[in-house]
């Protein structure tokens, strides 16, 4: 009987452990966790100062040839995007013209705030990422967060120096979107992905006049409904739409940008007005 005990022990110690932490109180628990992760922030921030020093010396390392030519490549890059801000300028005064004709109400306005991504927390359970701006930024908690292929997700937490991004791809995620041409919304969740797979996510309520397979796939956008997201930004492409049990809508899923498990940069949108 106690060789039997002694073998039982770690078993019976590890379930007091869990049975003991599930009777703390849940002000404990946030404060424990917030805790533990300002002490762990300086050492994941510190390694990505590490990982950016790392890659000027590699980059230092290349000829002068090779740097001559990405020289002229950024030359390039530089003249299209000149073009492109002052589109984008004209657009913007054409706009504010029309919503003062027609008294509309503006848009949310956002200031851009670039950040470095320190780590990444894919799972089945969340898929998440650590970026090296807080609150000694400004950022808030449920910002937006884009990069250059639309949408990568929002702002669940923040610290003194560090934030914790929510992807689109996690399936705590929903918001409202829209086909692009369309002005039905539609329900966007995150899908259940695993850390070496596409991300995707589900669509739900979709208007039976829908249709979209891999061959003819259709542009899945954020609606603005919520307030949270501006509209027109790129969630993903809808791959399939079928009946859903009901017969009233369908349901569909959504193939995410790749790049999102291996984001370096991103931009967190602030909102000027708190509200």
């Amino acid at each position: 009987m106690p060789k039997r005990f002694d073998q039982a022990r770690p078993f019976l110690t590890l379930a007091l452990v869990v049975l003991g932490w599930l009777l703390v109180p849940v002000a404990v628990k946030l404060f424990t966790r917030a805790s533990f992760f300002e002490l762990q922030a300086p050492l994941t921030v510190a390694a990505s100062y590490a990982r950016d020093l790392q890659d000027y010396w590699t980059l230092r390392l290349h000829s002068n040839s090779e740097l001559i030519e990405a020289g002229r490549d950024l030359a390039r890059l530089n003249a299209s995007y000149e073009e492109a801000v002052q589109q984008n300028l004209s657009l913007q005064a054409e706009i504010a013209r029309l919503e003062e004709l027609l008294k509309l109400p503006a848009y949310a306005h956002y200031r851009s705030e670039h950040a470095r991504v320190v780590r990444r927390d894919f799972s089945g359970w969340w898929q998440q990422l650590v970026i090296r701006k807080g609150r000694n930024f400004g950022i808030p908690v449920g910002a937006p967060v884009i990069f250059a292929g639309g949408v990568v997700g929002r702002v669940s937490e923040v610290y003194a120096y560090t934030a914790v991004v929510e992807l689109i791809s996690d399936p705590s995620v929903r918001l409202a979107a829209v086909v692009e041409g369309e002005n039905q919304p539609i329900s966007f969740q995150g899908g259940v992905n695993t850390s070496f797979d596409a991300p995707k996510g589900v669509i739900e309520f979709v208007p039976l006049n829908v249709y979209a397979s891999p061959t003819m796939p259709k542009r899945l956008v954020t609606s603005g409904l919520g307030g949270v997201f501006p509209p027109g930004l790129n969630l993903g492409t809808i791959i399939k739409v079928e009946p859903s049990l009901d017969g009233l809508y369908k349901s569909g899923e959504v193939q995410l940008d790749p790049r999102l498990s291996a984001l370096t940069e991103v931009t967190v949108l602030v909102p000027l007005n708190e509200q």
